[in-house]
Parts: C-alpha cells; sequence; structure tokens
C-alpha cells in the first residue's frame, strides 16, 4: 500500500498565484512590446509614405534637387539648397545661441540658486515651452524684429560689417530674427533635460572636489560636467531637432526669400517654412511631389542628427566611464 503525498497547506494557491503572476508578467511584456513596435512601424510608415508621393519629383530630378537653386513652377523647375541651407543656418545660429545660455541657466538653477529662486524660475522657463509657437512669432513680428532692426543689428554692422557674413543692410527681418525666435523656443528643452542630468550627479562628487579646496566654479567644472556632459550634449541635440523642424514662427519672421542666404541678416526660407507657405496653393502633380521630397529631406536630416547624437552621447559616456 503505497503512501500519499499530501500537499501542504497553501500550496495549491501559491502555484495558482505564481501562474497567474506570470500570465501578468506576459501580458504586460506583450502589450508594451506591441506599443513600441507600433511607434516603429508608425515612423517606417511615414518614411514609406514620404517616399512614394515624391517619387515624381525624384525621377524627374534625383539627387539633383538637393542641389538645385531654382523653384519655379511655371518652368516646373525645382530645387532644394535654397531651403536646406535656410534650415541648417538659422538652426546653427539657434544652437550656438541657446546652448550656453541654457547651460548656465541649468548650472544655476541646480547649484547656485536658492530654492525658493530655483522652484519658480523653472517653472517659468518650463512654461515658456508652452506658449503657442504662432503666438511666439506674433512676438516676434511686432516686437522682436522692430528691435533688432533699429538697434542690435545695426550696432553688429557697424563693428563687425567688415566681415562678409555680419554685413549690411539691416532687415530686421530674415535669418538672425529667425535664429532668435529659435533660441527662444529651444530653450526649456535645453535648460530643462540639462538640469535634471546635473542634479543627478553624486553629492560625493562634489563634496571631494570641495574637501580639496575648491572653489564652487571649480567645483561645477571639474566634478558636474564632466560627469554630466553625456546628458548635456543629449540636450543640445534634442533642442537642434525642435529647432530643424520648427515652422509658423520661423515663417513669420524669416523674410520667405527664395535664395541662397550669405549672411547673417539676409532674408531667406526653411524646408518646413517653404512647405507651409505653398503646399496649399502647390498644384497637383510634380510641384506636390517636390514639397514632399523636401519633407523627405527634412526627415533625413532629423533622423541622421538623433542618430548623430546617440554615437555621440556614447562615445562621451565611455570616454567618461575610462577616466
Amino acid at each position: 500500500m503505497t503512501a500519499q503525498t499530501i500537499p501542504a497547506p497553501g500550496s495549491t494557491a501559491r502555484r495558482l498565484t505564481g501562474s497567474h503572476r506570470s500570465f501578468s508578467d506576459r501580458a504586460f511584456r506583450s502589450t508594451t512590446a506591441l506599443a513600441a513596435l507600433a511607434v516603429g512601424l508608425l515612423i517606417v510608415a511615414i518614411g514609406l509614405l514620404l517616399v512614394w508621393n515624391s517619387r515624381e519629383a525624384f525621377q524627374e530630378f534625383g539627387l539633383g534637387f538637393i542641389f538645385g537653386t531654382t523653384w519655379d513652377p511655371v518652368k516646373g523647375i525645382y530645387g532644394a539648397l535654397p531651403y536646406i541651407l535656410g534650415t541648417i543656418f538659422s538652426s546653427v545660429i539657434a544652437i550656438v545661441l541657446a546652448a550656453p545660455i541654457g547651460l548656465m541657466t541649468a548650472i544655476f538653477l541646480a547649484e547656485l540658486a536658492r530654492r525658493r529662486v530655483a522652484i519658480p524660475l523653472t517653472f517659468l522657463i518650463e512654461l515658456l515651452a508652452a506658449i503657442p509657437s504662432v503666438v511666439i512669432g506674433l512676438w516676434g513680428v511686432f516686437v522682436l524684429s522692430p528691435f533688432l532692426g533699429s538697434t542690435v543689428e545695426p550696432f553688429i554692422i557697424r563693428w563687425l560689417g567688415w566681415i562678409p557674413i555680419f554685413a549690411g543692410p539691416s532687415y530686421g527681418i530674415g535669418l538672425f530674427s529667425a535664429g532668435i525666435i529659435l533660441t527662444i523656443m529651444i530653450l526649456p528643452t535645453i535648460v530643462a533635460i540639462s538640469r535634471e542630468v546635473i542634479t543627478t550627479v553624486p553629492n560625493s562628487q562634489r563634496e571631494a572636489m570641495a574637501a580639496l579646496g575648491a572653489t564652487r566654479w571649480e567645483v561645477v567644472r571639474g566634478a558636474v560636467l564632466p560627469y554630466a556632459r553625456s546628458g548635456i550634449i543629449g540636450a543640445v541635440i534634442l533642442g537642434l531637432g525642435r529647432a530643424l523642424g520648427e515652422t509658423m514662427a520661423v515663417t513669420m519672421v524669416i523674410g520667405n526669400a527664395q535664395n541662397i542666404p550669405s549672411r547673417l541678416f539676409d532674408q531667406g526660407q526653411t524646408i518646413a517654412s517653404k512647405i507651409a507657405t505653398t503646399f496649399n496653393e502647390a498644384s497637383i502633380g510634380l510641384q506636390t511631389s517636390a514639397l514632399i521630397y523636401l519633407g523627405l529631406i527634412l526627415l533625413v536630416i532629423t533622423i541622421a542628427m538623433n542618430v548623430l547624437a546617440r554615437l555621440l552621447v556614447r562615445r562621451v559616456g565611455s570616454e567618461g566611464a575610462r577616466t
């Protein structure tokens, strides 16, 4: 007569609970994987849609479209170079101005400001990101551009006009105004991310430098910034991505001239502003296809910048880990 094994009390309940937990984990994993896959497929679908709808312009002009300088719907000649350069130049102006201002602001908020000052100031800076771009554009048209055209630009031309890129005349509307507007719009992104990265630096880093007799500036320069540099670079690249794709505010202050800008104060157009001002009036066919081709170029530039940012952050992070 064989003895029967009696299950321990509660073992059945534990098995049921374990199986239920395993099912919940699998369901959670599957749901999140489907969400991630959907986002990836969405990006691929957008790219394929742009490629398909721009095929007419690509067949007509090929890669020469990128280097073409004429946009003439009457003659059916289209080129993207003025708008590519306008996009790059305005974004570079914005990054050159926004990166140091944003970094210094983030350092002040995270390292120097008292809590009663840092909290409301951080809130105000983040609130700047919530202002609609068309409102910022209106402010740029009626306030910023007249101010730049009557004071800042003549001052720069007077003292630096011997350098070709800073030569006159001054219009108040142009690449410089667009760059200032973009600076304002990407500052919240750079400040918020840089501040969060700086606050994650361990206090032991600061205390070690301070114990060696370092000043506050030396602590920030020697302990905080090297530890946080990969995140700061990522914040700057994210700001650049925002600047590349901004439309309404830039359209209102850049002048929308169809020429290759050669000076800081020239009027021009970006890819986004060209699409925004032309698409509703474009004829079905080659012109619409050329505008979609412009959108495809902007998508490629944005993706390339994000890939570059990933590689740069990874490289800086690995160098920081070795040091």
